[in-house]
């Protein structure tokens, strides 16, 4: 059996590895060519990153493919490839709500992948610092959940900062219960982000009624508290359990088995149009009647769809509110453009938080 299923591999496996050897041969071609790009955009001091421009590379070979490699296989292969291009003109370092082990640290190797020095950040708050700082080039924040809607600090930080949107990414979000032995034996409390307790309440509720629930400043840091106390279990993703030497009691505990989180990738440059994009902005009119018609009227008049409309107080006692919109296209496209210009003539105030890449 051994020997007739070696003879026939055999073939195939030599026709791999000649197809191998040509890949590297390819690879290593790429990469030289992205070394002279490299130095290109060093003389004209451009940005070693180009969102709209791997988005455009990534969309254009996917639609060549004919298969078998599915959209999603292509995605994930060329995001490697064009990091590790990068990272051989330049290190570039993203800011990352920590500590390792949690989703935003995922998201941030999912979008920039794996050549990308994390910085670990102990709140949202210190994401925005070390990027306003220059201590990263580029931030990985939450900004919406699909089950428990905005994350409200980073909408507030964004109405401060002077930092832009640059990039988006929906990540699936799988929770588990993590302990040290694989079960609930001797555990008094469930910590986790608050955001990851509302996501699972409904399990909790159902299969541990009687546990303490404690948020924390991120579901890794539980992993951590649950690896050094046995009496802690952690609601977390495998990344926390490899990382933290944890096991999982329960999988897949999330409430809603779709669960998924919005990421933004906040920066200093602006983003080019990629031929697929949206712009998000935040606007403010008078409390008045006809206020929201307002708003919404420059957009209808010049055919812009509106994805997102949030609105947070404007925390000055007198019930205005600040209104969070993301729309389709990208602010330089004619139709965005004469709808923000409009729209900048009819608001108290506008603020364009970035024009991006679309999530595919």
């Amino acid at each position: 059996m051994d020997d007739e299923l070696n003879s026939q591999l055999k073939p195939l496996r030599e026709r791999i590895d000649a197809i191998d050897a040509q890949l590297i041969a390819l690879l290593n071609q790429r990469a030289a060519v992205a070394l002279e790009v490299g130095e290109v955009k060093k003389h004209f001091n451009a940005p070693v990153f180009r969102p709209e421009r791997e988005q455009q590379v990534i969309a254009r070979l996917q639609d060549m493919s004919d298969g078998p490699l599915a959209g999603e296989h292509i995605s994930a292969i060329w995001r490697e490839i064009m990091a590790a291009s990068r990272a051989l003109e330049k290190n570039i370092t993203a800011a990352y709500l920590g500590p390792a082990g949690t989703y935003s640290e995922q998201a941030m190797h999912e979008y920039f992948g794996q050549s990308i020095e994390g910085l670990s950040c102990s709140s949202i708050d210190e994401v925005f610092r070390s990027v306003e700082a220059g201590g990263a080039e580029f931030g990985v924040v939450p900004i919406e959940n699909s089950t428990e809607g905005a994350v409200s600090r980073t909408l507030d930080l964004l109405l401060q900062t002077q930092l832009l949107i640059g990039g988006e990414l929906a990540l699936p979000i799988h929770h588990n219960l993590l302990t040290l032995n694989g079960d609930l034996s001797g555990v008094t409390r469930v910590c986790a982000h608050a955001q990851a307790l509302a996501q699972c309440q409904r399990w909790l509720a159902t299969h541990a009624p009687h546990v303490e629930r404690q948020a924390v400043s991120s579901n890794a840091e539980a992993a951590r508290m649950a690896a050094d106390d046995p009496t802690i279990a952690a609601i977390a993703g495998d990344r926390a359990a490899t990382q933290y030497g944890l096991q999982v009691a329960y999988a897949l505990i999330q409430d809603d088995p779709h669960n998924r989180t919005r990421f933004v990738m906040i920066g200093k440059q602006p983003t080019g149009a990629s031929g697929y994009d949206k712009t998000s902005l935040i606007v403010s009119v008078a409390n008045e009647p006809g206020a929201m018609f307002k708003l919404l009227e420059p957009l209808a008049k010049h055919g812009v769809s509106m994805t997102r409309f949030e609105s947070r107080p404007a925390r000055v006692g007198t019930w205005e509110y600040y209104f969070y919109i993301d729309v389709e296209g990208h602010r330089d496209d004619a139709s965005v453009s004469a709808a923000l210009a409009e729209l900048g003539q009819k608001a108290d105030f506008l603020k364009i938080l970035g024009s991006y890449p679309r999530a595919r």
